[in-house]
């Protein structure tokens, strides 16, 4: 009780998060009793108790949607930070307000827009009528279009336009913490430009790196509609195979499996993650 009083509005903090908990754990317990039933053919309700879901997890067709689903998270969540990195850094070290402006509006403006708009925005971007092959067929550069749509390609560009505004806000963060001092010691010895972003601002830049990088692994991990429409059901992730399970075939075992199965991926391979970037993490506390 003597915390609660210290802190008058911690309650206020922390009702909201033991809601949340409370409403993610029972359906994480609803999605496990559902996974431990059988699936009877032609019937919505489940039959009775079965192990049988999770031993066709090897199957496959599902390992390789595990498989590429991990590949184009990575995928998503590098290219990401190589297209973050320059803009977080020009927001916040531009002199100019008006680029500063300009670069937040740009950067952050895809977070107001639905992910299926966005998605729909891209499909129109990137179909075989769509804007870039129609540019590449008028200037000559190619003589029919160019397959984007329905490929993996597509589903990572559309992906990276997802995750850059989250991916440039924790960037922009992490730099802007980075005392300057720094870099003018290490330039009045002597040292270029770049040895100076290589040696000192970007590893103290490393923690905003390590945080952008996981959640853009996570949320492009859990995206749905993206991979569904931009891949056309020619590239399989867990989140489409999962619809495709329980409102294709109406099979919800096999479908609450694949979705316990895949939070546990997840979750290992975040943690594996971590501590794979642990030494990185105390270099930036270090540098």
């Amino acid at each position: 009780m003597s915390a609660l009083s210290d802190r008058p509005f911690l309650r206020l903090f922390v009702s909201p998060a033991a809601l949340i908990a409370v409403g993610f754990s029972a359906a994480v317990i609803a999605i496990l009793q559902f996974s431990l039933r059988a699936y009877i053919p032609g019937e919505l309700e489940p039959g009775g108790f079965s192990l049988g879901n999770f031993a066709q997890m090897g199957k496959p067709i599902y390992a390789r949607a595990f498989l590429d689903t991990l590949l184009i998270c990575i995928e998503t969540a590098l290219i990401t930070l190589v297209l973050a990195y320059p803009l977080a850094f020009m927001l916040v070290r531009a002199k100019s307000r008006v680029l500063k402006s300009a670069l937040l509006v740009t950067a952050v403006t895809p977070l107001f827009l639905g992910e299926v708009v966005r998605t729909y925005s891209w499909i129109i971007v990137l179909g075989n009528s769509g804007f870039v092959n129609s540019v590449l067929l008028n200037l000559g550069l190619i003589d029919r279009p160019l397959q984007m749509m329905f490929t993996t390609f597509g589903v990572v560009v559309a992906l990276v336009h997802v995750t850059l505004p989250v991916m440039v806000i924790m960037l922009s963060a992490a730099i802007s913490h980075i005392d300057q001092g720094y870099e003018k010691a290490a330039a009045s010895l002597g040292a270029s430009p770049a040895r100076t972003f290589l040696t000192v601002t970007l590893p103290l830049s490393m923690p905003g790196i390590i945080a952008g990088v996981t959640t853009a692994f996570a949320w492009t991990f859990s995206a749905f509609a993206t991979p569904q429409l931009i891949g056309g059901g020619q590239v399989n992730t867990i989140s489409t195979l999962v619809y495709q399970l329980g409102f294709a075939s109406f099979n919800f075992p096999f479908a609450a499996a694949l979705s316990l199965a895949g939070l546990a991926f997840t979750i290992i391979v975040l943690a594996l993650f971590k501590r794979a970037t642990r030494p990185l993490e105390q270099l930036g506390g270090q540098a």
